[in-house]
């Protein structure tokens, strides 16, 4: 098996659930999210590298709550940027090699599985890439400048998660680009250097937890699974 590895972005600041507590830390099932989503690449592999971005100031927070919950996964902690696109090259430029694989993966996705954590790591090693994403269940409508709009088909359209998983080589080079505006996720890196992308199926199952609604739902979710 090639070296892998998983940086998983945990930046949340929780404005959105209105909460003063990173999104991250917030607990659910007795343990923070942020905890729940790094067993779950454990659960793939034991000799996976993970390294858990955070913004500086939230470490030491990190670090008193793995004491709290004896929580001691071997994990690197990296300190993120200001951005996305700098949180996860800071992670990247903390892995020396460039023979293996990588997937990247939002922190407060806990609820991953490990078919698909197997299956990105799988396909990467295969064509370069492996984006995780789902069909819309909705109608959709695009919207134009005027204000007006126009349905369109949504078989034509995905709805983006994580893991993101590429080739190291090919995605280090890729980071070595100047950040834009439009660089949403790592997908759209990947594809601005030149790389094709290739998607996989993800899961509905599979959600980023940023509202209140949402921390319900995982709450639910916890329990159902015991």
């Amino acid at each position: 098996m090639k070296n892998r590895f998983a940086i998983i972005v945990a930046g949340g600041s929780g404005t959105r659930m209105g909460t003063d507590a990173p999104k991250q830390f917030l607990s659910i099932g007795g343990m923070p999210i942020l905890m729940h989503t790094i067993r779950r690449f454990r659960a793939y592999s034991a000799d996976l590298n993970v390294i858990v971005v955070l913004p500086v100031s939230q470490i030491p927070v990190w670090e008193e709550l793995c004491r709290q919950h004896q929580f001691q996964e071997a994990v690197m902690v990296i300190a993120g940027g200001k951005t996305r696109f700098q949180s996860v090259r800071n992670g990247l430029q903390s892995i020396e090699t460039e023979d293996g694989l990588v997937a990247v993966h939002d922190g407060v996705r806990p609820f991953v599985t490990t078919s698909i954590i197997r299956n990105s790591f799988e396909t990467a090693e295969r064509t370069g890439s492996a984006v995780t994403c789902v069909p819309l269940k909705d109608s959709a409508r695009l919207i134009h400048a005027d204000g007006s709009s126009q349905a369109v088909d949504r078989a034509s359209y995905r709805l983006v998660q994580t893991p993101q998983t590429f080739q190291l080589a090919l995605f280090k080079r890729a980071f070595e680009v100047e950040e834009q505006p439009f660089f949403t996720d790592c997908a759209s890196v990947v594809e601005y250097a030149g790389y094709p992308i290739t998607l996989i199926d993800g899961s509905y199952d599979n959600i980023k937890i940023t509202t209140p609604e949402d921390l319900e739902i995982a709450e639910q979710k916890i329990r159902s699974a015991h």
